[in-house]
């Protein structure tokens, strides 16, 4: 029975239980203005205890649980980009809930949490936050510390204005960067072979810089992308984003040539990593691979504030469409489980070419009729 007792001007609830190991230990918590307020405490104690929850944990901070399960979990398997974004999540935790154990926190406290991050913070932003919040507070049911997900069904807001819509380069641009590069490779500084294969591949940064000659057939000319290297520091292979990544594409002749100039000038290499840097002897970073871009568009004068090396995906995408590529192809080629991934990711790209897209439809659809008959339909309409 959980033994409740005034302390001063509050209440204090303490209970007793048998830990893993069989061993008698004591819960208290005080500050309870009332004592209907203890008395429901001490009752939702002695319901977990007899219903097997974990009452040790159960005054864990949100914030301490959260940290404990991500580096149980999920620390060692997520890339550098990935991980501060998790620890970016547990110093929104702390700085909101405090010390606040995950127990004493209900749907309607996280959702209040949810709405206040939101007012600051893009919609997309915000989703991420509550997806991985989801999964640390499922684990805490499993553990069995609570009855219940607090963040099942709560509602995802953010404020639109601070969207920042991804850039991507126009036809004109995109072939004055790709006919620059190509008159500015050097061997020795490989950023601007990453940039070019981005260009002509659409392929992720990590997946570009984690290809060796092995992946890459300059026969039938194509590239196997299998793996990825750590974008931040060049160093260290880690698999693709998920299955559906791990693919082979087919590569243009531009590539090709490209690509077998670079061997050539490699020829002695010990180093099997197409991009390994002849000075520095690691492949350049996401920092290097950026400023190697960022070089490039300064010299060409095309000023696009919001535009990185993974813009350049959005470019490749961009690209294809214009010049009429199917959807579904192109999904293949980026690596995408379902074409509706693409079709949302891309959905204002796909927009922008509707209009050419119904012109192709109507003018086919004409087609179906014989110049003659159409003159004498056009005739009748008269």
């Amino acid at each position: 029975m959980a033994s409740i007792k005034r302390r001063g001007n509050k209440w204090q609830v303490r209970v007793s239980f048998r830990d893993e190991n069989g061993e008698f230990r004591t819960k208290s918590k005080s500050g309870f203005l009332t004592k209907k307020e203890a008395t429901i405490f001490a009752h939702e104690l002695e319901m977990n205890k007899e219903n097997g929850f974990d009452i040790k944990q159960s005054d864990m901070p949100f914030a301490d649980y959260f940290f404990e399960w991500f580096k149980t979990y999920k620390k060692d398997s997520l890339s550098k980009i990935t991980s501060d974004r998790y620890m970016i999540t547990h110093r929104e935790i702390k700085k909101y809930f405090k010390d606040k154990p995950l127990t004493d926190i209900k749907r309607t406290d996280y959702q209040q949490f949810l709405n206040k991050y939101a007012k600051t913070h893009a919609p997309s932003t915000v989703k991420k936050i509550n997806n991985i919040i989801g999964n640390s507070v499922r684990n805490a049911v499993y553990d069995d510390i609570i009855r219940k997900d607090i963040t099942h069904g709560v509602t995802v807001n953010g404020n639109k204005d601070r969207v920042v819509k991804v850039d991507y380069m126009n036809v004109d641009e995109i072939t004055k960067l790709t006919n620059y590069l190509i008159e500015h490779l050097d061997y020795r500084f490989t950023a601007n072979y990453m940039v070019l294969t981005a260009i002509f591949t659409g392929a992720r940064i990590g997946e570009i810089m984690g290809l060796t000659w092995k992946d890459v057939n300059l026969d039938f000319k194509t590239i196997n992308i299998n793996k990825t290297l750590n974008s931040a520091t060049g160093k260290g292979f880690k698999p693709t984003k998920n299955e559906s990544s791990n693919r082979i594409i087919p590569i243009s002749d531009t590539l090709v040539n490209v690509l077998k100039d670079l061997k050539n000038k490699q020829n002695g290499s010990p180093c099997e990593l197409i991009y390994i840097s002849h000075r520095s002897h690691n492949v350049p970073s996401s920092t290097g691979a950026n400023k190697a871009l960022r070089s490039a568009m300064d010299s060409l004068g095309i000023n696009r504030r919001n535009f990185h090396f993974h813009s350049l995906r959005h470019s490749h995408v961009a690209y294809l469409l214009s010049i009429g590529v199917d959807i579904y192809a192109i999904a293949k080629r980026l690596g995408h489980s379902d074409v509706s991934t693409t079709i949302k990711t891309y959905s204002y790209l796909i927009d922008e070419y509707k209009e050419k897209n119904d012109s192709i439809i109507t003018n086919g659809l004409d087609q179906l009729v014989q110049k003659k008959q159409n003159d004498l339909i056009k005739h009748k309409a008269k």
